[in-house]
């Protein structure tokens, strides 16, 4: 049984254990036996209660061994309060056991409120321990359990240990904190394909360390090491963060050399780098040669090819790949963004069908595609049957009116909004814009917001200086669209035209020389 286990065959291993209790041969089984045949259950719930039952009245049940194998199965199974059950009986658990349980709680405060009573009834904590709680840190942010966490792992001499220093380079990657992932990391003896692809991933998942994950998949190359899909899709992911469209197209050929070009994750980067690096057709190429396409190859290639986003997602249903709420983004956007009104209602009844619309991003996008095909009451609709509203929300809402001319309600939105969330940068640029086009608001509306805005530190955001600066040339008040540009560190060439505009639209045509001027010596000194 135990051969077979090792060999991964399973149902063989259970099929020798049935055998013999078939045969009667109750006294040839031991604990060793039940355990195996508890493993080989990899986690079905009927077999396994089955040889719990036999445990039972066997007697077996009291061997540690087969109790813990008992627990694993039943975590395996998702039936982790039987587990608890199974733990709470024992006598004397040991770290194995105590490991078994800590490993199958999903609620993270349970989990740890777990390892602090390891701690209390004086187990001592191994490998299996630290890295199972440092998990649970690295996907709920639990940062000064964690950090303590750490310093218990130092003074206890186990930061050498190489699945702990893997566990602690991805609980710092989660957090953000790449520094203490590099120290992390640049502190380790002895380091495997995980601990390098753990920084790799790091590096790509944080969005501004493209080029040192390049450099670390260098590094792995050149130590020749033996490169997975996990190596290979951070890099891929980063050389399209960072447009290096070159370095891309040669790790796209090793992936052919190494033999994973046909992996699923890997296509899916490249076709990301691809498009990110403005070449659909080689995007296209890859999405066609995939033999197995999953929800993220569909919903990035219907992202990119606008012009074909319906088809793809019709085919995308017929190839039996049920959409996510991200698939429905991306072809609301393209929807949007080719006036497709027919079609925007058609996938709106689709969502409605299947509940899509109760995703928060689902129901912004048709706030966004409603208020572009000029149909304000169907984006309210959508907007006042929101279960909760978040600040995207509003500005969706504020946007469509202020884009449709209705700076009135874009104002009382914008009132109603403050009450319930914190403004941003977006929400004040399309007020100010409904202000600066609706003569029938006051300018008191826009200075009031001014005062606001930069109360909240935002009077120096692009967008922001923007929208103030073109509010207050449309209503005629130059000496304050003035100020605001001279409160501008870096002018952009929006700022730039937007105070020669405003110059322009009175008359003052000497002004709009001089300023032409000005912008033309300030893009020569840079």
């Amino acid at each position: 049984m135990l051969t077979c286990l090792h060999k991964k065959c399973h149902f063989k291993a259970l099929a020798i254990f049935k055998k013999k209790l078939e045969e009667g041969f109750d006294s040839n089984i031991d604990e060793a036996a039940v355990a195996i045949a508890l493993k080989s259950c990899r986690g079905d719930p009927k077999l396994g209660c089955q040889i719990h039952s036999f445990a039972t009245i066997s007697g077996l049940v009291s061997h540690l061994s087969v109790s813990n194998s008992l627990m694993s199965m039943y975590c395996k199974a998702g039936l982790f309060d039987q587990a608890l059950c199974v733990f709470e009986k024992l006598t004397n658990p040991d770290v194995v056991s105590w490991n078994t349980v800590l490993s199958g709680f999903e609620n993270v405060k349970d989990a740890l409120s777990f390892a602090c009573r390891m701690k209390c009834v004086g187990i001592v904590f191994d490998a299996v321990t630290y890295t199972t709680v440092l998990a649970h840190c690295a996907d709920h942010e639990e940062f000064l359990f964690g950090i303590q966490l750490h310093s218990l792992i130092l003074k206890c001499g186990l930061g050498c240990e190489v699945y702990i220093g893997n566990a602690l380079i991805t609980m710092y990657s989660k957090w953000g904190l790449i520094v203490e992932a590099e120290r992390v990391f640049d502190e380790m003896v002895q380091k495997d394909l995980v601990s390098w692809n753990a920084m790799l991933s790091g590096y790509t998942q944080e969005g501004n360390y493209g080029l040192e994950a390049i450099w670390a998949f260098m590094e792995m190359v050149r130590k020749g090491m033996k490169l997975d899909h996990v190596s290979f899709t951070s890099v891929v992911s980063a050389c399209g963060q960072e447009r290096k469209l070159e370095l891309g197209r040669q790790i796209h050929t090793l992936t052919v050399k190494k033999g994973y070009v046909m992996n699923v994750s890997v296509c899916n980067v490249l076709i990301s780098m691809y498009s990110k690096c403005e070449l659909v057709k080689d995007a296209t190429l890859v999405f066609e040669s995939m033999i197995d396409r999953n929800v993220i190859s569909w919903t990035t290639m219907l992202s990119i090819n606008g012009e074909n986003a319906m088809s793809l997602f019709n085919e995308m249903r017929l190839d039996g790949v049920y959409p996510n709420h991200v698939t429905f983004v991306g072809l609301i956007h393209a929807i949007t963004t080719k006036n497709l009104v027919e079609e925007g209602r058609m996938v709106h009844g689709f969502c409605l069908k299947s509940s899509f619309l109760s995703e928060l991003n689902v129901a912004n996008s048709f706030i966004t595609m409603y208020a572009k095909f000029q149909s304000m009451n169907d984006s309210k609709n959508i907007f006042e049957e929101l279960k909760y509203r978040v600040i995207v929300s509003w500005n969706a809402l504020i946007s469509g009116y202020a884009q449709n001319g209705l700076g009135q309600e874009a104002l009382q939105r914008f009132l109603s909004a403050i009450m319930e969330s914190v403004p941003n940068q977006f929400t004040f640029g399309s007020l100010l814009s409904a202000v600066g086009a609706a003569e029938d608001i006051s300018l008191k509306h826009g200075q009031r917001c001014h005062s606001y805005l930069t109360k909240l530190g935002l009077n120096t955001d692009p967008i922001v200086s923007g929208a103030l600066l073109d509010m207050y040339a449309k209503r005629g008040s130059i000496s304050e669209s003035l100020s605001v540009f001279g409160e501008i560190s870096e002018r952009s060439q929006v700022a730039w035209t937007a105070i020669i505009s405003a110059h322009a639209r009175h008359g003052d045509y000497e002004s709009v020389m001089s300023l032409f001027d000005g912008d033309g010596k300030e893009r020569c000194q840079a």
